[in-house]
């Protein structure tokens, strides 16, 4: 572990480069040239004018508000695609976990996993993507660790990040909340992370301009924050909004209605879905929150979240509401454009290689 709490004179350029132009086994070894790779690179783009990169462990304070904690793994595949790429999406991972439970991210820590062979520029390169996502939100990678894999046993590059946050004494966010009645509202378009990675490798011939909507969502969990009637918020990422609706579900004992005619879709990611046969409601989203709220103040949440950036195409998209016999499986049930119903499944199968 090295605790990225480093002297200035790591950002003045005192600290010669590696020579080196790719990845060696040598470079997990502990030794000089895992010290070099970590003080050109990492503690250069990430670290603190504090301590120094020698710590195993590092003091943090977080004010006075709660602790949160979350931790999660990335790989993605291409490593850079339309809109951002592994370093910006594991900062934005972490970081809207943390939001979406009521927290203001403050602290990062990160594990890489580096496979043989890969060339330093490109590491560099997304190693200060990561930087920058953590610098939008005044958050810091505190330490961070690395390893090297040999060739061929990795993807290029993995990430595991751990994100430590504060929030207010007393907030209390979670599906216990949630009652019958309650308002679901989703921050924005759906799917379009999924299809733009899905894009950009280029695997079934197709192209397009879709970005991924790979962001930071604090500014909407923070303007939904003071509305008491808030209940629940989550990012719809590896398995979708279907995913976080199910979760719904067997958390509260409830059923849930949608309208599918509500549910945002760009028009190309619809296209897209329905060449390959794909639901966009199964597809990772990077920067969405699923609401829910009390009904009273749905339309106060809806107004709040277009008005927000990255809110601007929120929409109201169905209920809380028990559906199913006593005793019986709870559903989500999608109310189709032609005036039917359709259950949606919970997923079983990775609908798409693995994206996030």
């Amino acid at each position: 572990m090295m605790a990225l709490f480093v002297p200035f004179r790591v950002f003045c350029g005192h600290i010669p480069m590696t020579q080196d132009t790719h990845i060696s086994l040598a470079h997990g070894n502990g030794g000089r040239r895992m010290r070099e790779l970590i003080d050109a690179v990492f503690a250069r783009h990430l670290g603190n004018p504090d301590l120094d990169t020698a710590a195993d462990a590092v003091f943090i304070s977080v004010g006075t508000g709660e602790i949160v904690i979350t931790t999660d793994g990335f790989t993605v595949q291409p490593l850079v695609f339309p809109g951002g790429d592994i370093g910006s999406l594991a900062i934005h991972g972490t970081a809207n976990d943390l939001a979406v439970a009521g927290a203001t991210p403050v602290y990062f820590t990160l594990s890489a996993f580096i496979e043989e062979g890969f060339a330093i520029d490109r590491l560099e390169a997304i190693v200060a993507s990561m930087a920058k996502a953590a610098r939008e939100i005044d958050a810091r990678v505190v330490a961070a660790d690395t390893k090297v894999l040999r060739r061929g046993e990795g993807g290029g590059i993995y990430f595991a990040m751990t994100g430590i946050g504060a929030r207010p004494p007393g907030m209390r966010l979670g599906m216990g909340n949630i009652k019958e009645g309650d308002a679901i509202l989703v921050s924005g378009p759906v799917g379009d992370h999924g299809i733009a990675v899905l894009l950009a490798r280029e695997e079934f011939g197709l192209q397009g301009d879709l970005e991924s909507d790979t962001a930071h969502v604090l500014p909407i969990t923070h303007a939904l924050l003071p509305l008491p009637g808030l209940r629940f918020m989550r990012d719809p990422t590896r398995g979708g909004f279907a995913t976080v609706a199910h979760e719904i579900c067997r958390g509260t004992g409830l059923g849930i209605r949608l309208r599918q005619s509500a549910i945002p879709v760009r028009d190309s990611v619809r296209t897209v879905c329905e060449i390959l046969g794909y639901d966009p409601l199964y597809l990772a989203c990077e920067a969405r929150v699923v609401i829910v709220v009390a009904p009273d103040e749905a339309d106060a949440a809806l107004a709040i979240c277009r008005a927000t950036e990255g809110g601007r195409e929120a929409a109201r998209i169905g209920t809380i509401g028990n559906m199913s016999r006593r005793g019986a499986l709870q559903q989500v049930i999608v109310e189709t454009e032609l005036g039917g119903k359709r259950i949606l499944e919970e997923l079983e199968d990775d609908p798409l290689p693995r994206i996030c």
